[in-house]
C-alpha cells in the first residue's frame, strides 16, 4: 500500500488559475490518485506507518511542504523542501506551456509537437528536480514526480 490515496493542495491564497492550468491541475490529481508510488522510507529510530496516505502539498515560509497523514489522520511525515532548485524549471515549464496553449490555437500540427516535446522534456526535468529533492524523504516514481511536479508549479506560480 506505498500509495497516495488522497492529495490536497493548500491554494487559499492563490488567484484563480487561468483554465488551462485548472485542466492541467484536475488531470494531475486524477491521473495521481489512480496511479503512483509513494513510500516513506524505513528510519532506524521509529517505524513509519504503512499507507496508503493522505498528502497535504502547500508553500509555506518558500518553502514547499509535503505534509504526509494515515488514512486515520495519524501523522507519517512532514517535510520541507526549498524552492529555490525549481525556480527555473517551473519558470521555463510555464513559459513552454503558454507557448503550448498558443501554439494549439493557431500552429499546425507539426509545429504543435515539436512545442509539445519541448514541453515534454522541461517537464521530465522537473519531475528529476523533485526526486532528487525527496531523497531520503520519500520514493517516488517517474509517472508520480511529474503528477507532483505539475501541482507544485501550480503552488509556485499562484495557479
Amino acid at each position: 500500500m506505498s500509495r497516495i490515496s488522497h492529495i490536497e493542495l493548500d491554494d487559499r491564497n492563490l488567484p484563480p488559475p487561468t483554465p488551462e492550468i485548472e485542466q492541467e491541475r484536475k488531470v494531475a490529481l486524477f491521473d495521481l490518485i489512480e496511479e503512483n508510488s509513494f513510500s516513506l522510507p524505513k528510519r532506524e529510530e521509529r517505524g513509519l506507518p504503512d499507507g496508503p496516505y493522505h498528502l497535504g502539498l502547500s508553500i509555506r515560509e518558500k518553502r514547499l511542504v509535503f505534509d504526509v497523514t494515515t488514512e486515520s489522520g495519524d501523522k507519517a511525515a512532514e517535510f520541507h523542501l526549498s524552492l529555490s532548485p525549481f525556480r527555473q524549471v517551473v519558470k521555463d515549464y510555464y513559459q513552454i506551456c503558454e507557448s503550448y496553449f498558443n501554439a494549439v490555437k493557431t500552429l499546425p500540427p507539426s509545429q504543435i509537437e515539436t512545442i509539445d516535446m519541448a514541453r515534454r522534456g522541461i517537464h521530465n526535468e522537473g519531475s528529476r528536480v523533485l526526486q532528487e529533492r525527496l531523497e531520503g524523504k520519500a520514493e517516488v516514481d517517474t509517472d508520480t514526480a511529474r503528477r507532483l511536479f505539475t501541482l507544485i508549479c501550480v503552488l509556485h506560480f499562484g495557479g
